[in-house]
């Protein structure tokens, strides 16, 4: 009955954050279109028709089969893969995340229960990686690697996993020290129980938080490296390519830079704002 109180209660925040309510519509309808998109579409994303290239805008005067959002350079119907560019996004950033969540959470929880060598070799490591800049590391790397969808995938999960290792780190530092882990240890329980079942789940809240502002950040990391070429190779639509593409004809057709532009800056505000308002409704500090 209490774990149904306090669930209660956490939802009762979450809905009355504005934040949150507006971050997860943003993000429940790009999803939802992400995953529906083949069964809607009725333009082939990768097919050019240099015929019908630079067309404006026709919104629905055409029906769905028009081309509502205009064509880019090659004649490609933007709304199509628009679409097609956000199921890339979407699950390249939730990929990298769930992975390098879980090695970030697991170098965490070792480094601040053990201490010690373990926790100097780990921190040294992120404060080596904290001090070369993401984009530079994620460029070099694709550099070396290639361009590939698995190399991406890689390259933003050695980028990122440094944020959840620390976040993790300084949570455990508080809790390990608490009376129920040093009763758990005088009764004999093992160190992966005490670290897995007993402080993984009290470190749950800031780092449910932290996933939710990342997916975000991966989802603007995987569009500028698109952009520069050593993302999601063509002709497989992305969000970061299509602006690179049409960033010649900016001043002359701006609906080829402006559609997936505004595309990518809601989505990052939509998952932003999730964060904000997870931040809001589960973290003590910021309760009123």
């Amino acid at each position: 009955m209490k774990k149904r109180n306090v669930f209660k209660e956490i939802m009762l925040r979450l809905l009355h954050s504005k934040f949150f309510v507006i971050g997860g519509i943003i993000i429940l309808i790009l999803i939802t279109l992400s995953i529906i998109s083949p069964y809607i579409i009725v333009h082939d994303p990768e097919k050019a028709d240099l015929a019908k290239r630079l067309l404006q805008p026709e919104w629905f005067s055409n029906g769905w089969s028009g081309n509502i959002l205009g064509t880019d350079p090659l004649g490609q119907d933007i709304l199509t893969r628009l679409l097609i560019g956000s199921r890339i996004s979407f699950s390249v950033a939730f990929i990298s995340v769930s992975a390098s969540a879980a090695i970030g959470v697991i170098l965490g929880i070792v480094a601040a229960y053990y201490g010690g060598l373990k926790d100097n070799i780990i921190m040294r490591l992120s404060d080596v990686q904290l001090s070369i800049p993401s984009m530079m590391l994620a460029v070099a790397v694709v550099a070396v690697l290639g361009t590939d969808l698995r190399n991406l995938i890689l390259v933003l999960i050695i980028t990122s996993w440094v944020q959840y290792a620390r976040v993790v780190r300084s949570n455990v530092l508080i809790i390990r020290k608490m009376e129920f882990i040093s009763a758990s240890r005088a009764l004999g329980a093992s160190d992966t129980w005490i670290m897995f079942r007993q402080i993984f789940p009290n470190i749950l809240t800031p780092l449910l938080i932290l996933i939710s502002q990342q997916l975000g950040f991966m989802i603007l990391m995987e569009a500028g490296l698109s952009f520069l070429g050593l993302g999601v190779p063509p002709p497989t639509p992305s969000w970061g390519t299509m602006i690179a593409d049409g960033r010649a004809y900016i001043t002359t057709s701006p609906w080829v830079v402006l559609v997936p532009g505004i595309a990518l800056m809601i989505t990052v505000l939509g998952f932003n704002f999730l964060g904000d308002g997870l931040r809001d409704a589960l973290d003590p500090k910021m309760r009123k």
